[in-house]
């Protein structure tokens, strides 16, 4: 089942059918423990509603409200292989080839509600940078229990010049306003999602595509409960907490986003998460 967050309510899609939810608290609702059977349970009593669907076209939003959004870095080798690079000028190279290895796992914040974005609306890139870049990911949601209950789309936009001049520029290239994205929805499955599930990317410059790739889950070094856990040693989320769990697709080296450009990222099951490139 996917839920979607709209202007008009709480939109719940379940084999092609699609019911408007009689509760109206985002946050209650994404938060629960046992998320499918709570949702099986209620669109029993709601009526399918064809209509609905031309409203997630026209009134989606992002589906954040009273949540963080974290996430996770180098938890591909291809990633590690794109920070040693861009880092290795400043000498910051081996922080990343030993975060790979090691047993802990790089965990950062990434943005508040207020700086992220849903599909079809405006990511942005920084004018203090010259080298810009999506990151396609699995993003899971888990409860404030820590259990993980549902996956969304995440696009991690990055500074990759800023943050390779010095590692500890990563705030900096990883949050500022509009540099999150998630979306469309929030799918919540009664099993885990399958680690042969696929990531894919396109980049499109007028029309003329100008960057794709792809890659499995079952490429990602660490799984998707031990990244969760880590989260949730020492910190607290009342409302639940989205997690991107790393990039294995990049860019080649030269290569930068520009304003205009169309970034769309799918993942089988969940959906398409699109956004178009903007400038402050």
């Amino acid at each position: 089942m996917k839920i979607y967050r709209t202007a008009q309510g709480i939109v719940i899609e379940s084999d092609g059918q699609f019911f408007l939810s009689n509760q109206h608290n985002w946050d209650n609702y994404l938060n629960r423990d046992n998320l499918f059977q709570e949702i099986a349970h209620e669109i029993k009593s709601l009526r399918p509603d064809g209509d609905l669907q031309s409203l997630i076209s026209t009134q989606l939003l992002a589906p954040i409200l009273g949540q963080e959004v974290w996430a996770s870095g180098v938890t591909y080798l291809r990633s590690r292989e794109a920070r040693m690079e861009e880092s290795k000028d400043s000498g910051g190279g081996d922080f990343y080839a030993k975060v790979y290895d090691a047993e802990r796992p790089e965990l950062f914040f990434k943005a508040t509600a207020a700086r992220t974005v849903g599909s079809g609306q405006t990511v942005l890139i920084r004018r203090d940078s010259k080298w810009n870049v999506p990151e396609p990911e699995l993003t899971l949601f888990c409860t404030s229990s820590g259990k993980i209950v549902g996956y969304t789309i995440g696009n991690d936009m990055s500074s990759r010049d800023i943050e390779g001049e010095n590692p500890l520029y990563l705030p900096q290239a990883k949050s500022y306003d509009a540099s999150a994205a998630l979306g469309p929805c929030v799918w919540v499955p009664e099993i885990p999602i399958a680690l042969e599930t696929e990531i894919s990317i396109q980049i499109k410059r007028e029309a003329e595509t100008v960057f794709s790739g792809n890659i499995q889950l079952n490429r990602m070094k660490r799984n998707l409960p031990e990244l969760a856990s880590w989260l949730f040693r020492e910190t607290s989320f009342p409302n639940g907490v989205f997690l991107m769990t790393g990039t294995g697709v990049v860019p080649p080296n030269d290569f930068t986003l520009l304003v205009g450009d169309e970034v769309s990222i799918q993942i089988a099951g969940i959906g398409e998460l699109v956004n178009v490139v903007g400038i402050r």
